[in-house]
């Protein structure tokens, strides 16, 4: 069992971790390998949770979510889909990972399988084996953009498939599926009787083209598991607060698990998350042009390199940079980058065979480092191509 915990892709850290200690000695390294926003989480999240702190609420609550905040995740999932959700449908967990490891206790079992697209988040392998169900991954083309290929997809189904994961706005590549990849995905999904666990957390932060979950779609709301969280949207990484809307009977089931894990999540970080849904529209509306601005800057510093191409991001805050053309060490481009330069990115090899050869470069730094950075990655491969 514990074995199941470890990750390979985790491995992908390494750089970040170097780059975190060599940061703490005075080194002049630029990080661009974790997705954490550089803004303060809005004032008046922040303000409502010292306000409930402050007010006595230190105190167990409901494992399964205050309804108070069940009820407003509810009612704007209700709006994004056109369909009706209720309290009974949500429950809050610490961040979308928890969210997602819930939805794989609760569904899949030893002998199970689980389908999930590369490239995926890093330790989304580990999390989905956790309760013994085997983890089959399908390689997206990166010469196609990382489409979701429902083809490729249908061949892999056998009779142990149990379900689907579909990430989209996807993280690393920023990709969003279209309604139609999305309809060729739930075609399949109601034909073999199939779950559909649905990682949205970029859904706010789409650029270009239209997020629709599909859950909205028709005959997916009883089979779909939908998981998002606050963290990138509202810059609130560090409080641990997402959810999952599912049908009533699995969400019992998630607060039997809540219970289990960590008695419900604390109730001051829900009253903040309260106030960010219901009070910060136009603060994420600010974000997301901030990170349109910084996603088209370091697009535009990196256009024309000779030996790279950029996939620049329908949504998210990361750019994803094809090396497979350059020369790199057996440590990997990311570590020769990096020791060359001080300039610290994702090898995107933890997210997949799919990206193998690819850099994950997070825009989520000042607009001067963003650039300086894309400058000495500039710099580190005409140096390559000169030797």
């Amino acid at each position: 069992m514990v074995e199941r915990l470890a990750s390979e892709g985790a491995g992908g850290w390494g750089v970040l971790r170097d780059a975190w200690q060599a940061r703490q000695r005075g080194g002049d390294v630029i990080i661009l390998a974790i997705g954490d926003p550089d803004f303060t989480t809005p004032e008046p999240i922040v303000d409502a949770a010292v306000e409930a702190l402050r007010s006595g609420d230190t105190h167990y609550v409901e494992m399964a979510g205050r309804p108070g905040l069940r009820e407003i995740i509810a009612a704007q999932f209700s709006v994004q889909t056109g369909r009706s959700w209720g309290p009974e449908h949500v429950t809050p967990f610490a961040g979308t990972q928890q969210a997602l490891f819930a939805a794989s206790l609760c569904l899949l079992e030893a002998g199970d399988e689980v389908i999930a697209f590369d490239p995926m988040y890093l330790t989304y392998d580990s999390t989905l084996q956790a309760g013994g169900a085997a983890l089959t991954r399908l390689s997206l083309d990166a010469d196609a953009g990382f489409r979701i290929d429902a083809d490729v997809l249908g061949d892999a189904i056998n009779p142990a498939t149990r379900a689907v994961v579909l990430t989209t706005p996807n993280n690393p590549t920023g990709a969003v599926a279209s309604v139609d990849e999305l309809e060729a995905v739930a075609e399949l999904a109601r034909a073999h009787d199939l779950w559909v666990i649905a990682d949205e957390v970029y859904s706010d932060l789409v650029f270009e083209g239209r997020h629709t979950s599909i859950a909205s779609l028709d005959g997916m709301a009883d089979r779909t598991v939908t998981v998002s969280s606050l963290s990138k949207s509202h810059a609130m990484t560090g409080w641990r607060i997402g959810w999952a809307i599912a049908p009533p009977q699995l969400v019992e089931h998630f607060g039997d698990l809540c219970m289990a894990m960590n008695y419900g999540v604390p109730g001051f970080i829900q009253t903040a998350a309260i106030a960010a849904l219901t009070t910060q529209d136009a603060a994420v509306a600010d974000m997301r042009d901030i990170y349109r601005r910084r996603r088209d800057l370091a697009s535009a510093e990196l256009a024309g390199i000779d030996g790279i191409t950029v996939l620049t991001p329908q949504a998210g805050m990361y750019v994803m940079v094809d090396v497979r053309g350059l020369p790199t060490s057996d440590d990997g481009f990311a570590w020769d980058l990096y020791r060359a330069t001080g300039v610290a990115v994702v090898d995107a090899a933890g997210f997949g065979e799919a990206s193998a050869g690819w850099l994950r470069l997070a825009f989520t730094i000042s607009d001067e480092d963003i650039a300086e950075g894309c400058r000495r990655l500039k710099n580190h491969i005409t140096g390559l191509q000169a030797r």
